[in-house]
């Protein structure tokens, strides 16, 4: 028969402390996660407020592990998009040829908008950007969705504001702390967007399903049809979300509520802009 393995510490005092010193941290552990369990049941503000706390700490950190990550994995596709530049100008250069039509078009239509706007009197309203900041961490796998961008308060940050991707709306504020803030997702069961179809200015709501995509909802009674490929975009209404912004696009025909997919993927984005909360220019009396 083998014998049983030795496993006491022995004589050695720096094993000995170690061994100790390992019990007492993962007692603490232990400790100090069943009171952040018990203090985010019964006081939820005071959690979040330590959330934020540990969230400011931590965010310089994320942000240079990201960056980090980001670089190394950026390497392989540079070395790709070396090889392959050549073939991609060619193929840009037809779709340009293919397209010129499409855009002396769209120069006509834009010409003919700016004109009818003017004999109108309509006016827009100017979006302003509070600041460009780097999201640093995303939950991809929980049924709630938040991401973490390294500026807060000192930047301007406040709770409502929305925050853009490149492609389209990423979500909006809801917590902040001095130098980070959390981003409630589109894509969150929480998140509720106004938005109308492009195709037709058809009024819908965009909610978030939890899984990364969307539920386009009708707001009207019944019998509203869906197309696979019809694009949303925010309608302004609310006054948080500028209008004309990407949001969505269906993924399967239907009717009264349907399935989407994001435009902006957290996962997949570097930057990300806070602008101030939209509000529409009440209209001028007389009008």
């Amino acid at each position: 028969m083998a014998p049983v393995r030795d496993r006491r510490t022995g004589f050695s005092r720096r094993r000995q402390y170690g061994v100790f010193l390992g019990y007492v941290l993962a007692v603490a552990g232990v400790v100090v996660g069943a009171a952040l369990l018990v203090l985010s049941a019964f006081d939820p503000p005071l959690f979040a407020g330590f959330r934020m706390a540990a969230a400011t700490v931590t965010t310089p950190v994320s942000s240079v592990l990201a960056t980090g990550g980001r670089v190394i994995a950026s390497i392989p596709e540079a070395i790709s998009d070396h090889f392959a530049v050549r073939a991609r100008n060619g193929a840009m250069a037809e779709q340009l040829k293919a397209q010129a039509a499409v855009l002396t078009r769209a120069r006509v239509i834009a010409y003919d908008n700016r004109r009818l706007r003017a004999l109108l009197g309509l006016r827009d309203r100017a979006r302003t950007p509070v600041v460009t900041a780097r999201l640093v961490s995303s939950t991809a796998t929980s049924g709630r969705r938040f991401a973490l961008i390294n500026a807060g308060r000192f930047e301007g940050v406040r709770p409502g504001m929305p925050v853009l991707g490149p492609a389209g709306l990423v979500g909006r504020i809801v917590e902040t702390g001095p130098n980070a803030a959390r981003v409630l997702l589109v894509v969150d069961p929480e998140s509720i967007v106004p938005v109308r179809r492009t195709r037709d200015g058809a009024p819908a709501i965009a909610a978030g399903r939890g899984d990364g995509s969307l539920d386009i909802r009708s707001v009207y009674t019944t019998n509203v049809r869906f197309r696979t490929g019809d694009l949303f975009v925010t309608s302004g209404t609310g006054g948080l979300y500028p209008p004309g912004i990407p949001v969505a696009r269906v993924t399967r025909p239907g009717a009264d509520t349907v399935e989407a997919r994001p435009f902006s993927t957290p996962d997949t984005l570097d930057f990300a802009t806070v602008e101030a909360p939209f509000m529409p220019i009440p209209a001028e009396p007389g009008r």
